[in-house]
């Protein structure tokens, strides 16, 4: 439409003109003339309407692992500077758990908890990752930097969270690890490459973070046990099958330090919760003990275990 505006408006006043004046010029000479009006008037209007002439910024999608990154080119102005409305770089942030709980004070159930953050460069070149950890209602670490090459990964664990935090000293801290990847770094490897480039993935790394809970109401921890091998003599209840009399049997109960107890009464007792047996029929089973050894065990260790991906989020 601009141009056939132009045309019609070129062509008319230029006939005009030339109707007017009594110029004589030639049809070719003319069809020049009108070209170069044509011309210079299109490259007026784009500077007066604020048209850019300047290159524009492409993005381009891709999916990896499930999840969706955008690709940006970035892209310069009339001055030379970066297009601002591209972003500066991706960061991904995740939680922790780390320590112990050895009561009910909280806010977990008494156990061990620990996390492994895992991190992944997927692209095809170098990448920096600044990181810093955040105590929920606590302190919050300074960035610790990491260059990172190309296809290389590399772990954050408690300890490391405890370190940046100045070895932490409560038992217990859970909080968030913030990790950033800038686009553009002016920071520099140990070789001495600038890091920086001019498309960038907004999904760079891959970042999970692994974790592990045992929520038993104690903490694990090694116990002493006697295991007693003794023969049942006489059972006058008829509860107790006949083919455990006069066999060679054996049970482990905690041993109790400190303190003296009768073997025999323990032993029953345990025959009692196993046949149902009333503190009246006990003095009608008679046992022998023949041996008290003293033994190392531990409480079941019950794990639990978990792994998730975590998401970037653009930083404008």
């Amino acid at each position: 439409m601009l141009a056939l505006f132009l045309r019609f408006f070129v062509w008319n006043h230029l006939t005009k003109i030339i109707l007017l004046g009594g110029l004589t010029i030639s049809v070719k000479n003319l069809q020049i003339f009108y070209v170069v009006i044509l011309v210079a008037a299109t490259v007026g209007l784009a500077v007066a309407t604020g048209f850019p002439l300047g290159q524009k910024a492409a993005s381009a999608s891709s999916t990896y692992n499930g999840h969706t990154s955008q690709q940006y080119n970035t892209t310069a102005n009339g001055s030379g500077e970066i297009n601002s409305s591209a972003p500066s770089g991706v960061m991904y942030t995740t939680k922790f758990e780390c320590g112990s709980i050895f009561a009910g004070e909280g806010p977990l159930r008494p156990g061990h908890y620990d996390t492994d953050i895992s991190i992944f460069n997927k692209e095809g070149s170098a990448a920096t990752v600044l990181w810093n950890a955040v105590v929920n209602n606590g302190p919050t670490s300074d960035a610790i930097m990491i260059n990172l090459g190309a296809q290389n990964s590399t772990g954050i664990t408690c300890q490391d969270i405890r370190k940046v935090l100045s070895d932490y000293s409560d038992n217990f801290l859970e909080g968030f690890v913030i990790m950033n990847s800038p686009f553009n770094s002016v920071l520099q490897s140990p070789s001495g490459t600038v890091i920086s480039g001019g498309s960038y993935d907004t999904n760079p790394l891959v970042v999970q973070a692994f974790y592990t809970a045992n929520a038993l109401d104690t903490l694990p921890h090694e116990v002493i046990v006697d295991k007693i091998a003794f023969y049942i003599i006489q059972d006058y209840t008829g509860k107790i099958p006949k083919s455990m009399i006069r066999t060679a049997l054996d049970v482990s109960v905690p041993s109790t330090l400190g303190k003296v107890s009768n073997t025999e009464d323990t032993v029953k007792q345990v025959l009692a919760r196993q046949f149902n047996l009333t503190s009246d029929e006990l003095p009608k089973v008679i046992v022998r003990i023949s041996s008290i050894n003293v033994g190392v065990g531990a409480l079941i260790d019950d794990h639990a275990i978990s792994l998730s991906t975590v998401s970037p989020q653009l930083t404008p």
